[in-house]
């Protein structure tokens, strides 16, 4: 029997048993799905690492201050202040661009809406360090800061929660933060879900925010920007020199601020969200494994079934290896079947949750194949079994079944 006789055979077989058929094929449907949902959200999530650390550069370096000890308890102490950035920028050899951080939750009202935005006191260089961009309107100047000017320059994210349609109605206009009027003279471009988002936040000249606003001079942080062609640890051990003289340790004892590279806490990130997606991909592959056991048991019910024109066909000259093949190719086809509506839902169902819960989600060409493959190869081996029965069916025998 040619294979593409072989092949129409299975397929008559299929549609005389079309519902048999589509229950059998759930279970592959199924674990598919899942195994496609799961993989595209992490892989979105994974795409959505790469992205922060392409956008986050390879030569920055985050500044924090770290815990300090009294009397045996922990206590978290903010150590970094704002002549630290200035010494960081007429001392360092190794840096180009200083970045502080004063952060605090705050009341905004514009018009008649108020809304509790992050404020984050901040310098000019804030959106170039991250590569944010200014939507509409001009992020403020250095000028601005060291005058003190009452400006804002809103998250992407804001306009929104304001209840404004049009983003750019918003330059110029008056808000009040914390009582104090400010002018908003930017809105930055939305940049999606991440921690360090600025879209939720408002941001303002690094002096109005700690003299008028927040009324601190402690930092949260400092981001640095390493000159090109600097090695990280040589900035690393400079920026210590600079701060530890600031601060007046003295040799031997601890520093009370800790530097690290942002793009390494990226990548472990990466490397957990990769390994969290292969364990979701395997557990959901599980379903798959349930669902061959199926496709096996229904192809057995099948053989004996038809254990009387097995024999016919053997009696008309087909082989054993044909009748083998037959069963086989049966078994792989329901399950690639099986396969390709599973990628559709799986994709379905990646796109609804992109849509409705916000999830970065990406099916990439390479796990749809896998799962495909997969698939097949399932019922290439739970179809294996019942299809060695069938050939191994003495034709005799098989002639005689009622």
């Amino acid at each position: 029997m040619l294979f593409g006789e072989t092949l129409r055979v299975a397929l008559q077989s299929i549609k005389a048993n079309l519902f048999r058929a589509m229950l059998t094929m759930l279970g592959i449907v199924i674990g598919v799905a899942a195994v496609i949902t799961m993989l595209a959200a992490g892989s979105g999530a994974q795409r959505a690492v790469e992205d922060q650390i392409a956008a986050l550069g390879a030569n920055v370096l985050n500044i924090t201050a770290s815990s300090w000890f009294l009397r045996g308890i922990s206590r978290e102490q903010l150590t970094l202040e704002v002549e630290d950035v200035w010494a960081l920028e007429d001392k360092s050899k190794y840096i180009d661009l200083v970045v502080p951080r004063l952060e605090d939750r705050g009341q905004v009202k514009y018009g008649n809406r108020n809304l509790n935005a992050r404020l984050v006191g901040t310098t000019d260089g804030y959106t170039e360090i991250y590569n944010y961009d200014v939507e509409y309107g001009e992020m403020f100047t250095r000028a601005d800061d060291e005058s003190r000017q009452r400006v804002a320059v809103f998250g992407g994210a804001l306009p929104a929660q304001l209840e404004v349609e049009d983003p750019g109605e918003l330059i110029g206009q008056q808000i009040s933060i914390r009582g104090v009027p400010f002018t908003i003279i930017g809105v930055l471009a939305e940049v999606g879900s991440d921690r360090n988002s600025p879209d939720e936040r408002i941001l303002l000249p690094l002096r109005t925010a700690e003299a008028r606003v927040l009324g601190s001079e402690d930092l949260d942080d400092i981001s640095v920007r390493v000159v090109d062609g600097i090695p990280l640890e040589v900035a690393m051990v400079d920026i210590e020199r600079v701060l530890r003289t600031e601060h007046r340790i003295l040799p031997g004892q601890a520093n009370d601020f800790a530097i690290y590279d942002q793009k390494q806490f990226l990548e472990v990130r990466e490397q957990a969200t990769q390994t969290f997606t292969y364990l979701l991909a395997a557990i959901a592959g599980v379903s798959l494994v349930v669902g061959g056991i199926g496709i096996m048991n229904i192809m057995l019910v099948s053989v004996t079934e038809r254990t009387r024109e097995i024999g016919v066909r053997m009696a008309l000259g087909a082989t054993r290896i044909n009748i083998m093949l037959q069963f086989l190719i049966e078994s792989m086809v329901l399950c690639m079947m099986g396969g390709v509506a599973g990628v559709l839902a799986g994709w379905g169902l990646a796109v609804m949750l992109s849509r409705t819960a916000g999830w970065a989600v990406y099916v990439s060409p390479e796990s749809v194949i896998v799962a495909v493959a997969f698939s097949i190869g399932v019922g290439l081996f739970f179809g294996l079994l019942p299809a060695r029965r069938a050939a191994n069916l003495d034709p005799i025998d098989a002639l005689r079944y009622e």
